[in-house]
Parts: structure tokens; sequence; C-alpha cells
């Protein structure tokens, strides 16, 4: 199967974010609904990915080798998680400011403030919240219920490297 540039670059996108979810996928690229992100991968790159055991759409290793992009998530030489992720910047900063394994976990607004004064950003909350639940996602946040969902990371910063992609 032929793809044109623009299912290259999504692609592309794809390997990078996974494991995602169809809003990811929309807001990168500028779709209106996680309908249109399903109808584009059905129709465009069928071939190219598949959901896990959690409904995260996830690229083949063949989609991993068309596109000249780093996996999102390289696994460690034990097979028990990765050992490197590769995250947007944010993801990136929020993984750097968020509560040790060991250490209490932290709301969604304790890590925007921390967000703010280690980086001098100013990121919306639901952006924050986003960022948190994508890092979950790959294993390398946890989440705590308090009164309110917490989190804090799931491993150790020596045991990970947590890289910012494109």
């Amino acid at each position: 199967m032929t793809l044109s540039e623009e299912a290259r670059e999504r692609l592309a996108d794809l390997v990078e974010l996974q494991p995602t979810k169809n809003s990811e996928l929309q807001d990168r690229w500028g779709l209106e609904s996680g309908s249109e992100v399903h109808q584009y991968l059905e129709s465009e790159l069928k071939e190219y990915y598949y959901r896990d055991e959690n409904s995260y759409i996830c690229a083949t290793t063949e989609a991993n080798d068309l596109v000249d992009v780093e996996p999102g998530m390289v696994a460690d030489e034990d097979g028990d998680g990765p050992s490197i992720v590769r995250v947007p910047e944010l993801q990136q900063q929020v993984f750097a400011v968020l509560a040790d394994p060991d250490d209490r976990s932290e709301s969604v607004v304790s890590v925007l403030h921390k967000l703010r004064d280690e980086f001098d950003i100013d990121p919306d909350v639901d952006d924050v919240r986003s960022a948190l639940q994508s890092l979950k996602r790959k294993g390398v946040v946890e989440v705590v219920y308090r009164t309110v969902p917490t989190f804090k990371l799931a491993v150790s910063r020596d045991d990970i490297t947590v890289e910012a992609s494109g």
C-alpha cells in the first residue's frame, strides 16, 4: 500500500505518540472529532495500526519501519517496561516535576504550580491533566485516588529516560 505524504506524516505521529487515543491524534491532526480520526485510521492507515488490550492505538512493527521517527516507547532489555519514552515537551516537563514514586501523590493543580515555578510556563490545567493521563498510559505515572485523582511517578527517574519529541 502506497501512502500519501499526509498519511505518512500522520503515521509518524501515531508511531511517536503510541500508545495513544483518538483525542490526542485529533489534536495533533487538527480534526473536528474522534470519529474523524477513526475514519482516517480505517480508510488510510488500517494496515499500520491496532488497538491494544486497553483500546489504545498502537503502530504495527511495519509502521515503525516505514517512518523515520523514533517510536514513542522503547522497551527495556528485560521487557518489563519502557526504558525510553518520547513525549511532547509539556509531558517531559510534567515528568520532571512530578512527585517521586516514594513521595505523596499530587493533584493536577499542584503539578501546574510546579511547572510555573520550574519552567516559567503557564499551561492550561486541562493540558496538564491530559499530559498526566498520557504519561499514565505509557506506564511512567500512576494515579492515586483520594478526594481528587492525584499523580506520582510509577518509576524512578533513574530507571527511564523521558525525551521531548519534535
